[in-house]
Formats: C-alpha cells, sequence, structure tokens
C-alpha cells in the first residue's frame, strides 16, 4: 500500500511533541502541505525543523484551541494561503498536568479545561474547515482520542475518560452529518504510549511491577510507538479509506 499526499493541505493540531509531531513528519514527508498549530511554541518550532530537514512542508503558530477566535483566524490564514483544507487531524488534548483524584475533589475548573482541550477544540476546528471541505466537496477529519473514552482512564482522571468518550461521539455524529458533501470523520484511540514527558511521568509511576502488568495485558506483549499511531491516521486520510467514515480504529497492540 503506497500512500503519498501531493498538494494536499493538513492541519494537524497538537503538533508540538509525540503523536502530533509525528502524524506532522509523516505527511510533510509523503508531499503534504503541512500547517501544525500547538500553545507550545518552542517544541513546535522544532517539529516544523524536523519536517524541513525530511525535505517536507510544514509551517508552524502557536495556537490555544480552546480559543474559538483563535482558531478560525488560523484555519481563514490557512485557506487564504492553500486555497483550501483538505484533511484535518485534531490529535490535541492531554491531561493537562491533572492526576487521578477522587470525584468529590474535582473543581468545576478542572473538569472544564480537560473538556476544552478534548472535546470542545475537536468541535472548533471542525466548524471552522466544514464549510470548505462542503464547497470542495471533499474532506478528511481524524480525531485522535484514547482508550480511555472506549474503556477506563489509567490516569484516573474522570475528565479525560468522557472528554474522549464524548469525542468519539461527537465523531460518529459529524460522520452522519458531513457523508453528504463526501467528507469523512474517524477516529482512532491509542493505547498507553511513552509519548511525551506525561506519558513518561505516568509510565514511571506504574513501578516495575506495574509496568509488566501493563504489558501483560497487551496482546503483542509491548507498546507502540508515535509512529504506529501516524500510520492509522495516514490510512484514513487516503484514498484506500474513501468508504470508511465514523469509525474508531484502537491502536493499541491488542486488548
Amino acid at each position: 500500500m503506497h500512500i503519498e499526499f501531493p498538494n494536499k493541505t493538513v492541519i494537524v493540531t497538537g503538533a508540538a511533541h509525540g503523536f502530533g509531531r509525528a502524524i506532522a513528519l509523516a505527511f510533510a514527508t509523503r508531499g503534504a502541505n503541512v500547517w501544525a498549530c500547538d500553545i507550545q511554541a518552542d517544541e513546535l518550532a522544532e517539529t516544523a525543523n524536523l519536517c524541513q530537514q525530511a525535505g517536507g512542508q510544514c509551517q508552524v503558530r502557536a495556537i490555544d484551541i480552546k480559543d474559538r477566535a483563535a482558531v478560525f483566524a488560523f484555519v481563514e490564514e490557512v485557506t487564504s494561503r492553500q486555497g483550501k483544507v483538505d484533511i484535518l487531524v485534531n490529535n490535541a488534548g492531554g491531561v493537562l498536568g491533572q492526576v487521578g483524584r477522587p470525584l468529590e475533589d474535582i473543581s468545576q475548573e478542572d473538569w472544564d479545561n480537560i473538556f476544552a482541550v478534548n472535546t470542545r477544540g475537536v468541535f472548533y476546528f471542525a466548524q471552522a474547515v466544514a464549510p470548505g471541505m462542503k464547497a470542495a466537496k471533499s474532506g478528511r477529519i481524524v480525531n485522535i482520542s484514547s482508550g480511555a473514552g472506549l474503556g477506563i482512564s489509567l490516569t484516573g482522571i474522570q475528565a479525560y475518560a468522557a472528554a474522549k468518550a464524548a469525542q468519539i461521539g461527537l465523531t460518529r455524529q459529524l460522520a452522519h452529518e458531513l457523508g453528504p458533501w463526501n467528507i469523512t470523520v474517524n477516529n482512532i484511540a491509542p493505547g498507553f504510549v511513552r509519548s511525551n514527558a506525561a506519558t513518561e511521568r505516568q509510565w514511571e509511576s506504574y513501578g516495575e511491577d506495574g509496568q509488566q502488568a501493563l504489558l501483560q495485558n497487551i496482546a503483542l506483549k509491548r507498546l507502540g510507538s508515535p509512529q504506529d499511531i501516524a500510520h492509522g491516521v495516514l490510512f484514513f486520510a487516503s484514498d484506500y479509506a474513501g468508504w470508511i467514515t465514523g469509525q474508531v480504529i484502537s491502536i493499541d497492540g491488542g486488548k
């Protein structure tokens, strides 16, 4: 299976590190015009450098996806420069430094912030790209959720599990709404991958026994990599997935 994206314009959110960086690099090295955003400007610049060193094209912008006006302004800039957005990858998310606590200890701000990053920002970006994709009568939206959205969260963070489940529900709803315009909307639910500072802290917190227990619950008995997640995104964004929409693929080594 040979997948390339020449002359395609791709937006990747949360591209400063981890999954987002791997996804941006995967598209850039396959001929796409990549526009990557994140709130972490320094690491985002490194993503751009890596794409360019690999011979790809990558423009970056520091964007807070909780800010609807900033999201729409970013999409407008991309559209004005490239003509249209062909592919949107909603990868930005995370636990925002929170740790598992009893539900009675969770503040409204803690709950709302997790939803703002993991669900509301996805909605804003879909809203922003939809008119252009409808006009072109084509488009691909790929959302990155988590195994926590299909089961329970290893972090124990209630809002994270709920927000990722909500994102999966949004994916299915948008697939039916946007399908008449040949726009597909799909979702990838990664398992645990050591992909950034937060997941490294989580991995270390398990200790040796916990780490081995986690591995034993994976069919392949090993952790995956950010590239494994990127490869799933490439498939959903490609012509090979033209008749697939509203679906969730768990990329988790088998559970």
